[in-house]
């Protein structure tokens, strides 16, 4: 069978391969998105800049995908998206060379930022295909694997990243990042089925030619608040978590892994749940207590327990909303879907940091977390409001194994 094969999966069975291999894509795309953060120090030092400056680089790509997610999606839409997240992971490749061998602050802005437009393209894009790899009734599952690389990239590959930094140097990193993405398409290319955006929506429109869009906005509405609420504690969370680091061997660092398990435990929970919109009710819970431990987080138990609260309901609220919104937007609005999901995630997280930050400078960390927890339980009542006048639809009809064809 051929790179060119368009392959349609049995109805029940998982396409592993190919979700496994745009897990890697997501491996390499937050650990893009981080590595800034990660090589903080040397980099400024290397590049001759506050660590201010650098640490911009990550809010710039952020913004960037924000504003770049929509047009890019539109500009490739019809396109065989193997070959669309192929052509992203390329220029991803391109801009962390870039970086690695960038002499001046601007040069490196410059190839961050056009890795930023890459990635924006590359979750739209990863999203609505792996949507179109499954039946309905397998689209958890899926969204949890390709999750998975992502976690993966904040747990092992930017720490990973840091220790290549500290032995042979900083721009190192970059490279044997560019190295890994130059990998992955090819990868992504052996064994990823291709599949037209247009083929798809053509293939069972009548299925979903009536789900309206205005429900999944609402929706998008709702995760971008939870995201905000989240990511609002999440940013000062090693302040916040001072009193339970202390009573840890190795301190806040243990802390932080703690978080990243308890993150993949609940990405692994999120792919075994029945019921994406009542499963996103439950992280979304979830989020609102562990926002409230965190209120008391002077109480080191309470805190620790508030801690991993927080990283299981991270690790399950991205699957379960993202699975819920493909599946209320069929192949009939999907790609807008897939466009809006880079765009709500890192609007809610930039709005989220932005608050937060406001917030600490007037009264101190401790003003966070219950303003945020009534945020994402503002959320969650309209999400639960959501679920019981607009419930999902079912399924499309499951498509039949059809011989591979050139």
């Amino acid at each position: 069978m051929s790179a060119q094969t368009t392959v349609r999966t049995a109805p029940d069975v998982l396409p592993l391969p190919a979700l496994l291999a745009l897990a890697a894509a997501t491996f390499v795309m937050v650990t893009a998105e981080m590595l800034p953060a990660s090589v903080l120090v040397p980099m400024s030092a290397g590049l001759g800049v506050p660590e201010a400056w650098t640490g911009q680089l990550v809010s710039a790509w952020a913004l960037t995908v924000v504003v770049a997610s929509l047009p890019l999606v539109r500009l490739t839409r019809g396109r065989d998206r193997r070959l669309v997240v192929v052509g992203g992971l390329l220029v991803l490749a391109a801009s962390s060379l870039g970086t690695a061998l960038g002499p001046t602050f601007g040069v490196v802005l410059a190839a961050r930022l056009a890795g930023a437009c890459a990635v924006g393209l590359l979750w739209a894009t990863a999203n609505a295909h792996v949507a179109d790899l499954v039946p309905g009734r397998l689209l958890g599952r899926a969204v949890a694997i390709l999750l998975a690389g992502a976690t993966a990239g904040l747990v092992l590959g930017t720490p990973l990243a840091r220790l290549v930094a500290d032995v042979v140097g900083w721009r190192w990193s970059f490279a044997l990042l560019a190295a890994a993405a130059v990998l992955v398409a090819a990868l992504v290319l052996t064994v990823v089925p291709g599949r037209a955006a247009e083929d798809a929506a053509a293939e069972d429109g009548v299925a979903t030619a009536g789900r309206p869009l205005a429900p999944v906005l609402v929706l998008f509405a709702l995760t971008g608040a939870i995201m905000a609420g989240h990511h609002a504690a999440y940013t000062f969370l090693t302040r916040l978590g001072e009193t339970a680091a202390g009573l840890l061997p190795g301190g806040m660092s243990t802390l932080l892994l703690g978080y990243g398990l308890a993150s993949a435990v609940g990405l692994l929970l999120a792919g075994r749940v029945a019921s994406a919109g009542r499963g996103l009710v439950l992280g979304a819970v979830a989020t609102v207590l562990a926002l409230l431990g965190l209120a008391g987080a002077e109480r080191a138990a309470l805190g620790l327990g508030a801690v991993l609260l927080l990283g299981a309901a991270s690790g399950a609220v991205p699957p379960l909303s993202q699975t819920e919104i493909l599946d209320r937007a069929g192949r009939r609005h999907r790609d807008l879907a897939a466009a809006l999901i880079p765009v709500v995630f890192n609007g809610g997280i930039a709005l989220g940091a932005g608050a937060a930050s406001m917030l600490v400078g007037a009264s101190g960390p401790g003003a966070v977390p219950v303003p945020a927890a009534g945020l994402v339980a503002l959320a969650t009542a309209g999400l639960l409001l959501l679920l019981a006048t607009t419930p999902a639809p079912g399924p499309a009809p499951a498509r039949e194994p059809e011989p591979c064809g050139a």
